[in-house]
């Protein structure tokens, strides 16, 4: 089963007085390029944290976010009274105003808040770290369902390339006959006596030097080592992009020795939907 590596994942808690969002959203890399944004008071958290989400994703560009909405009346954030009351004296000294006035400039001067350090409980961590699981594994469903599609557009593409394979070695007798009948009227046009035997031995030089058999049973190998790829139990994009290359190598081949226009042109719609299998690849996991 393969899976992509794009995905989007998502989980919320709702604590006594404050609710824990976390998202994570992933795109293909070659290895986890992991960006973490969490609120400072968790910041002793991260390392573990990232080896958490490692575990899970392995690969590709993640981006983990973990947002607090306070929803009680309990905050770290408070006035600090003899401040603001330092900086209203020293404005009425500046300007007159009334005292509404006074503080809403006051409450904006530096240090006006204050807020006190929290310490991590210990508690609520274990239940934001089950979140930050859930989350993990609504992205890995994501994933999995986004390599589902992907394994149904490589089968398909797959198929196309088996069915032009066949088609160009169809192709190859009638070819062969072509070579034979162009080499033939060169000579008959040179209007010189030729060795039978000599000529014979050079045409099967000639024509094995452009046979395909070779070629059509290494793809053919290649195409069905991708497919059998696809079906294993874990996920391996790279293995699957080693095999491509290789698909492309006898590809080319075939291309190079073709000699023969409809071939080529079956050749060139074997690349294209090779090229479509490669820019998917780079997305499996």
């Amino acid at each position: 089963m393969i899976q992509s590596m794009t995905g989007f994942g998502k989980a919320t808690l709702q604590l006594q007085t404050k609710k824990i969002t976390v998202e994570l959203k992933s795109l293909n890399s070659k290895g986890l390029d992991l960006n973490v944004r969490i609120p400072s008071l968790y910041r002793e958290m991260e390392l573990g944290l990232r080896n958490q989400i490692a575990q899970r994703l392995e690969r590709g560009k993640v981006d983990f976010s973990l947002y607090i909405e306070i929803t009680g009346e309990d905050t770290s954030s408070k006035i600090n009274v003899p401040i603001v009351k330092g900086y209203m004296n020293q404005l009425r000294q500046v300007v007159p105003g009334d005292d509404t006035e006074l503080l809403k400039m006051a409450i904006r001067m530096p240090d006006a808040m204050k807020v006190e350090r929290e310490e991590i409980d210990e508690n609520e961590w274990k239940e934001i770290q089950t979140v930050i699981e859930e989350a993990s594994k609504n992205i890995q469903n994501f994933r999995i369902s986004e390599g589902t599609a992907l394994e149904k557009e490589f089968l398909h593409r797959i198929a196309n390339i088996m069915t032009l394979m066949n088609d160009t070695v169809a192709l190859d007798s009638e070819r062969i006959q072509t070579v034979k009948t162009r080499l033939q009227t060169a000579i008959d046009e040179l209007k010189v006596t030729v060795d039978e035997n000599r000529f014979e031995q050079e045409l099967i030089f000639y024509l094995e030097k452009y046979d395909i058999t070779e070629e059509k049973v290494r793809l053919e190998n290649h195409l069905n080592y991708f497919i059998e790829t696809l079906a294993g139990t874990e996920a391996n994009g790279r293995k699957l992009g080693f095999i491509t290359q290789e698909m492309g190598r006898e590809i080319n081949t075939m291309g190079s020795k073709s000699n023969h226009a409809q071939m080529q042109k079956l050749v060139v719609q074997m690349k294209d939907e090779l090229e479509k299998i490669k820019e998917q690849v780079l997305n499996v996991l």
